[in-house]
Formats: structure tokens, C-alpha cells, sequence
């Protein structure tokens, strides 16, 4: 299975866990579902294997950013998982996969060298809307449900910490993709940093 056909399927079924239980927006620690905690399993098994084909693929020095965002991604998968708390948290989490779908075409263009297409400047649009929509929304509003946690010694405080550290990388990544198709002219001839943009 392709990597934009795995962001397809975990966009789906998160966007059908929180349809078939909408109380997860509500009740991020204790509300529960099969198809939620499922997608968690699944989540949390991709980041596995990715984790490994890096590993063994020996490209850990040049994908370490992957690398980092994959083990707090599986630290927080793994309390819904083994102790069936935040199984709501998860699942808003990924709801970012709605915004990898746009992202991983603007990755294609760039890739095949279509940024001159109209195709590619409506997407670039369409991927600031759905970055902001599915990806920086939903981050604002899990670190404030988990700030509630802070100075405590529980999982909430160890998952603060997780989320904490996602919203600096999702600023970075914010940032390169406002650079690159915002402000091109401040942005070093070399792009392999964009690879970053799609996870």
C-alpha cells in the first residue's frame, strides 16, 4: 500500500470514528469506540513499520526528523492502546491525514517540477486552508484540553509533554511551507527540506 493511500485510509477512518462517536471531541480522555481504537492499532503499527524501514533502509541520519515525530507518535498511541485512555485524543490527531492529501500532491508537483500549473497554485490554497482546518485546529485544541494536566504526575502530563514538542515541529513545518510557496524568494536554492512537510 502507497503512503498516500495509507494517509487516505487513516483520514477516512478518523473522520468515521469521530462521525460514529462525537463525543471524542468532548471527552478526549475516556470516551471510547471499536473503529477509534482500532485506528490507533493501525496508527501506531504504520509508525512501527516506518520506524523500521528507516532503520534498515540505513536512512536514519537523513530522516531522523521522522524518526522523532514516529516515537512520540507511538508514546501517545501506546495509552490508548494498553490502557484505553485518550483513544479520543489519538483519533483527533489524526485528523491531519486530511491535510497530508494535499500536501503529498503539492509534494508530487514539486517533484515533477509543475509549480507553474494553475493546478498547483489553486492546491497551495486549498493545503493553507486544510493545514490550518485539520492540522494546527485540532493541535491548538488538544494542548489546551492537555494543559489542564500540567504539573501533574500522570499520563495527561507525559502526553502534554509529547504534544508539546508535535507543536514545535508543526510550527517548523509551518513555517518552510509558508517560505517555500508564500515567500519563494527567501528560500535557499536547496529543497530537500520539503520532504518534512508531508508528515
Amino acid at each position: 500500500m502507497s503512503s498516500v493511500s495509507r494517509h487516505r485510509l487513516g483520514a477516512g477512518r478518523g473522520r468515521g470514528s469521530i462521525w460514529q462517536t462525537p463525543e471524542m471531541l468532548v471527552d478526549v480522555e475516556s470516551a471510547w469506540s471499536l473503529s477509534g481504537y482500532l485506528l490507533v492499532c493501525f496508527s501506531a503499527g504504520y509508525f512501527i513499520h516506518d520506524t523500521l524501514d528507516i532503520v534498515v533502509s540505513q536512512q536514519a541520519r537523513a530522516s531522523w526528523e521522522y524518526l522523532v515525530h514516529h516515537v512520540m507518535a507511538m508514546g501517545a498511541f501506546f495509552s490508548g492502546i494498553f490502557w484505553s485512555r485518550f483513544v479520543g485524543g489519538g483519533v483527533l490527531t489524526l485528523l491531519v491525514e486530511v491535510s497530508n492529501i494535499f500536501l503529498t500532491i503539492r509534494m508530487m508537483m514539486k517533484i515533477n517540477n509543475a509549480q507553474d500549473l494553475l493546478l498547483y497554485r489553486v492546491n497551495k490554497y486549498i493545503n493553507l486552508f486544510m493545514y490550518f482546518l485539520f492540522r494546527l485546529a485540532p493541535q491548538a485544541y488538544l494542548t489546551h484540553f492537555f494543559l489542564g494536566y500540567a504539573g501533574q504526575r500522570n499520563l495527561g502530563t507525559f502526553l502534554l509533554g509529547i504534544l508539546l514538542m508535535l507543536d514545535v515541529m508543526i510550527l517548523i513545518y509551518f513555517s518552510r511551507l509558508l517560505r517555500s510557496d508564500f515567500c519563494p524568494q527567501g528560500v535557499p536554492s536547496r529543497q530537500h527540506k520539503d520532504k518534512f512537510l508531508i508528515e
